[in-house]
């Protein structure tokens, strides 16, 4: 991950942790720690996302998570649905970043803007029916 780590706060704990929980699933991430009323999530034993309690204003923020494939990108955008997330970009090409920019958008229980996003470009050999 680029960022060592962020955390945001969040107007209802337990809804962002339901949240949370069932979407970042889709992407290998899991919840890791609780300290102090915050949720900390990441792969492995570090922490590197993390919310808790709504202590000040923050504006909504755009978080974007790594996707190993463009498969975990709909896999995110249809957890994060299914969990209350709105739409905020369905899966798709984004050349404007550029040419192999997979990703999803959705509004989470706070009003921010969260992504999933893939760089990887498709290995048409690996599809069914190529040969």
């Amino acid at each position: 991950m680029l960022i060592d780590h962020i955390g945001l706060s969040v107007a209802n704990y337990d809804v962002s942790k339901r949240f949370y929980s069932a979407v970042l699933a889709t992407l290998d991430i899991e919840l890791v720690i609780e300290v102090q009323g915050w949720a900390g999530y990441g792969k492995g034993e570090k922490a590197e996302f993390w919310f808790g309690p709504d202590v000040h204003t923050q504006s909504p923020m755009h978080i974007a998570f790594r996707a190993q494939s463009r498969e975990q990108v709909d896999q995110f955008y249809k957890a994060a649905i299914a969990a209350g997330a709105k739409d905020n970009g369905k899966p798709g090409i984004r050349e404007i970043y550029h040419p192999n920019y997979y990703g999803a958008f959705v509004i989470d229980p706070d009003g921010h803007n969260i992504e999933a996003v893939c760089h990887e470009a498709v290995n048409h050999e690996n599809l069914r029916g190529v040969n």
